[in-house]
């Protein structure tokens, strides 16, 4: 029986809000300001580069955006079995 201590691929989750931002024509920074949120944080989040995701960012960008949560999460499964 496997641990979920063992190394295991389980996939990815990213963040495409690059994608939603470019079809709604926003910027980062307008984003920022219509979010309530740091220019800084909305660029780690433009470049994937969250380590945890914070639900309610996430709920913010998605309110100003007049998106779904999954627009902007994207999860990969790993198909190659080892």
């Amino acid at each position: 029986m496997d641990s979920i201590y063992t190394l295991k691929d389980y996939g990815k989750i990213d963040i495409d809000l690059k994608h939603i931002l470019a079809v709604k024509k926003i910027s980062r920074s307008k984003l920022a300001n219509m979010a309530a949120l740091s220019y800084d944080l909305v660029n780690r989040y433009y470049n994937n580069k969250i380590i945890r995701v914070d639900l309610d960012v996430i709920a913010r960008i998605c309110y100003v955006l007049d998106c779904k949560v999954e627009d902007i999460l994207k999860y990969t499964k790993d198909d190659i079995k080892k």
